[in-house]
């Protein structure tokens, strides 16, 4: 799963930078990042932050989204609130399938770009926070589907998006070990190459199975993880800078 975020400016300007185009960096510094909860050093998908997401539309410039997918069959603002903390993520083998995923997965693919991802390892009945991340820190571009929904009440537009899931690779198979769960998750993350691929259109069945290939696909990325302070309880310190930093636990044997 992928509940928990850290995600920089420098990490969602990653793609933009790619033009060189230094101009639009700078419209987007001064005109969407105001417009959104960054930098977020830890915070929850629940809290459905406001972020920066390239999309098919836009590719090298992002829109600003929330964080949780509403269809665009939701009826009201009632019915949103019931379903969107259900799609922070979107289990990648059935997004072709799902109601509340499909239309995005044919039409609307979408990259976050993050720092890393919190999760939480299972020890003796009690849970210790993980950081992970690449191995040389870089940002990690994560698969996403996004959806723009129209408030009848109002006409107003909101952006949404939902993190695409894969099965855990190695070290996530060691770190996400929920009980409840049938087995490791993380999310879908994509080199370069495959993060442009996954925002072409879809214009045929062979098309359909290259996303689905990279949905199964382990990624190139080498990751790295380190225990970190609480994220839940008392001793959660909140979404302030250094919440990443290592934190040692005695008693935890990993």
């Amino acid at each position: 799963m992928c509940y928990d975020i850290k995600a920089s400016y420098e990490a969602q300007l990653k793609r933009a930078k790619r033009r060189g185009d230094l101009g639009a960096v700078e419209e987007i510094m001064e005109k969407l990042i105001p417009l959104t909860d960054l930098p977020i050093f830890h915070m929850s998908g629940f809290n459905h932050p406001e972020m920066l997401i390239y999309t098919n539309d836009t590719d090298d410039f992002p829109m600003v989204a929330t964080w949780g997918l509403v269809p665009n069959w939701v009826k009201d603002a009632n019915q949103l609130k019931s379903i969107w903390n259900k799609t922070l993520n979107a289990r990648g083998e059935t997004i072709f399938e799902k109601p509340s995923f499909k239309n995005s997965a044919k039409h609307n693919r979408c990259l976050i770009y993050i720092d890393g991802f919190y999760e939480h390892h299972h020890f003796n009945n009690k849970t210790y926070p993980f950081f992970i991340q690449r191995k040389d820190e870089n940002p990690v571009a994560l698969a996403g589907l996004w959806s723009e929904w129209k408030n009848p009440e109002h006409g107003g537009v909101t952006n949404t998006f939902s993190i695409v899931t894969t099965e855990g690779n190695h070290l996530m198979s060691k770190i996400h070990n929920n009980p409840k769960l049938k087995g490791p998750r993380m999310p879908l993350i994509l080199s370069d190459d495959l993060a442009d691929k996954w925002l072409k259109p879809l214009e045929n069945d062979i098309d359909k199975i290259e996303i689905q290939n990279m949905i199964t696909r382990l990624p190139k990325v080498e990751l790295k993880a380190h225990t970190v302070s609480k994220l839940r309880g008392n001793d959660y310190q909140g979404n302030v800078e250094g919440i990443s930093k290592e934190v040692n636990y005695e008693e935890l044997i990993f």
